[in-house]
């Protein structure tokens, strides 16, 4: 079903820790973007707890549904087709967002139209903006995926590497937890970055073999553990642990920390760029924020002679809006879906 011009859609996004509701108009114009934020529930954890994730979604997403839809202005009548998150994800929260899009299909008798979260932080760079030039390479960072993508169009992507541990984003989590900055680790450690020296601690750049695109970064964690606490049964001239640190220290290992694993995302970009030929870079998800790779990613897209696109910075965290965005194309491909669409927690290629 191809969508009319004008056509908006509405989407839900559940996946982790935001619930949220976005209205968007031909895939690109947001015309409401309403997110319930979970932090203040996990910060007490340092991480997010997906019981206490799911169960905050049930009391959220009607709320923030009525108030996308009271921000936009518009009604029922209005909406052409519902988009929802329905892979990957925690599967408590990704059930909740699912379900409630399902009913309003349902009772709206509109297209329902099931949308891949990791995709659609690829395509998060259109929003509010010009349209994306393909073939693309795209980087997608965030607390729980750190991959990167082929992409010839917004709904032809192809995986070129992946994390084989830790993603980038929990990298960032569980340092800010070692050095004591706070959660979520991701803006912690880059305000603390900005008064750092990047050059303080020479901690690993895990590229793997030959020229992989595939990403690891438990070991700088276990290097920033190591570095602040000391090494298990190595005896030390000075005592460690984060107690004899100074600020100036601890700055110092946070931006050398995040130099670090900038170094290997731009690394990989890179390779991934000359590997495809692509003549655009596309950043997105949480770490995408961050003010040390946006200038890296600007100084190797200046170097490479492409174009950089990087979404808004309200647009990095997980929102409804890139959602109904991609889930505008899949309506263009014929790609819906109905009420049988299952949530699962993995990606299905």
């Amino acid at each position: 079903m191809t969508p009319r011009d004008g056509a908006i859609l509405l989407g839900v996004e559940s996946s982790c820790d935001e619930a949220a509701c976005a209205l968007v108009r031909d895939g690109r114009e947001v015309l409401a973007n309403a997110v319930a934020s979970q932090i203040d529930l996990h910060t007490r954890y340092g991480g997010v707890v997906p019981e206490i994730a799911s169960r905050a979604h049930v009391e959220q997403i009607n709320a923030v549904i009525a108030e996308a839809l009271r921000s936009a202005g518009v009604g029922p009548e209005d909406i052409f087709a519902v988009a929802v998150t329905h892979q990957p994800g925690l599967i408590g929260s990704l059930l909740v967002g699912l379900t409630a899009a399902k009913t309003l299909a349902w009772i709206w008798d509109a297209p329902l139209v099931g949308v891949n979260h990791v995709y659609a932080h690829a395509y998060a760079p259109a929003l509010d903006g010009e349209p994306i030039d393909y073939p693309a390479v795209a980087l997608v960072a965030s607390g729980g995926h750190t991959a990167l993508y082929r992409c010839k169009s917004p709904t032809d992507m192809t995986l070129l590497g992946t994390t084989i541990d830790d993603a980038a984003g929990e990298a960032f989590d569980k340092v800010a937890s070692i050095l004591q900055l706070g959660y979520p680790g991701g803006p912690a450690i880059d305000r603390a970055a900005k008064d750092g020296d990047p050059k303080a601690v020479n901690f690993p750049r895990t590229l793997l073999k030959g020229r992989s695109l595939d990403f690891s970064f438990s070991g700088i964690k276990t290097a920033v553990l190591y570095h602040v606490n000391g090494v298990p049964g190595v005896k030390y001239d000075h005592p460690r642990g984060l107690e004899h640190f100074s600020r100036r220290e601890i700055r110092d290992v946070a931006a050398s920390f995040q130099q670090a694993v900038v170094d290997v995302l731009a690394t990989k970009i890179r390779r991934a760029v000359e590997n495809t030929g692509a003549g655009t870079i596309l950043l997105g998800g949480g770490v995408a924020a961050n003010s040390a790779l946006r200038a890296a990613a600007e100084a190797l897209a200046k170097k490479l002679n492409c174009t950089l696109r990087c979404p808004p910075l309200k647009y990095c965290t997980d929102n409804a809006a890139m959602i109904a965005a991609l889930g505008w194309h899949y309506l263009r491909a014929g790609r819906t879906a109905d009420l049988h669409l299952a949530a699962t927690a993995t990606v299905r290629r």
